[in-house]
């Protein structure tokens, strides 16, 4: 297997320049980095070689890569991760995606070369390369809200929030509400394809339509969703309801509403995934299903120390509780 000293050999480099290239120093030319990225991917470099030194050499470090660090799910949980792992000894080496595979394999690579103990990663596809293959070289890893299916042997810490959906249709449909809207996440990440398909089940149970114009794709940004509540709210028959799988993806729905001069839940109701504070402060207050993020983070944490310390983990899944507010009419 390529190591450093191959990649530098190749790229016309020294080691140094390659090790900040893998960092993402600013220092290095564009030329350079370009160079150096290319000799990478020619000899099929991976940081193995500092992953295995992970299982005899320990740092008390743990590395955090999130999906979004805007998003308060994530913050919250990055909170969480932090507060269980000093309680076992460990410090916590932070990363941030931006919902970005690219900026997520910088961060999966730099962490390795931190000399980490172990890996939690929520990941912002459900096929990354680089975390799968990290996964199978033996580097202690547990993923957290999302995971990668084709990672059976990496154990999962999520939530399950499959019965708060159904309960929040059930909710919808006891209000009277019976055009239903949703905002999905990406196709390409697991939270995103099961709230999606749970929604769709629960219309389906209470035999509500679920036409395509009723569905639009966002990326869990804000942005996404108050495009897509426009294009809800220019059909001939808007919608009564929208449910925004996210929380980011629900403020941009709200403001799209008002700024139209609609009224929540008077013109159009609102409900989102992940429950965050400011969801108590609006106006309307907004109902949301709450994922119980803080066990999220502790449990994580444990499986990762179990790990890294010999221990089998399992995976763990926790339930999501339906908040009514008055964003639906109540």
């Amino acid at each position: 297997m390529a190591g450093i000293k191959d990649v530098a050999a190749r790229a016309r480099v020294s080691v140094a320049t390659v090790s900040r290239v893998l960092n993402g120093h600013p220092a290095v030319r564009p030329g350079t980095r370009e160079r150096v990225r290319a000799a990478i991917d020619e000899l099929g470099y991976r940081p193995n070689g500092v992953a295995r030194s992970l299982r005899t050499d320990h740092t008390s470090t743990l590395g955090l890569v999130v999906s979004d660090v805007l998003n308060p799910f994530f913050t919250a949980l990055a909170r969480a991760v932090e507060d269980e792992a000093r309680a076992h000894g460990y410090s916590v080496v932070f990363g941030n995606a931006d919902e970005q595979s690219a900026l997520q394999d910088h961060h999966v690579r730099t962490l390795l070369e931190r000399r980490i103990d172990g890996l939690l990663v929520s990941p912002t596809a459900d096929s990354a390369s680089l975390v799968t293959e990290v996964a199978g070289s033996g580097v202690p890893m547990v993923f957290v809200d999302r995971w990668i299916a084709g990672c059976p042997q990496v154990p999962v810490v999520r939530t399950d929030g499959r019965a708060a959906i159904a309960a929040l249709v059930d909710h919808l449909h006891r209000l009277g509400h019976r055009r239903l809207a949703v905002i999905t996440g990406p196709a390409t990440t697991t939270t995103g394809n099961e709230r999606a398909e749970a929604f769709l089940g629960a219309l389906a149970a209470h035999g509500l339509p679920a036409p395509a114009h009723y569905r639009e794709e966002g990326d869990f940004q804000a942005g996404s969703g108050r495009r897509a509540t426009a294009r809800f709210l220019d059909l001939p028959e808007p919608p009564e309801a929208i449910f925004a799988t996210d929380n980011l993806m629900a403020l941009g729905a709200m403001d799209e509403i008002r700024a139209r001069g609609l009224r929540v839940p008077d013109d159009v109701a609102l409900a989102a995934f992940d429950d965050i504070p400011w969801f108590l402060h609006t106006d309307p207050p907004v109902t949301a299903i709450a994922q119980p993020t803080e066990a999220l983070g502790h449990g994580a944490v444990r499986a990762l120390i179990d790990l890294i310390e010999g221990r089998p983990a399992a995976s763990l899944t926790l339930t999501a509780d339906l908040v009514p507010r008055r964003s639906c009419g109540e």
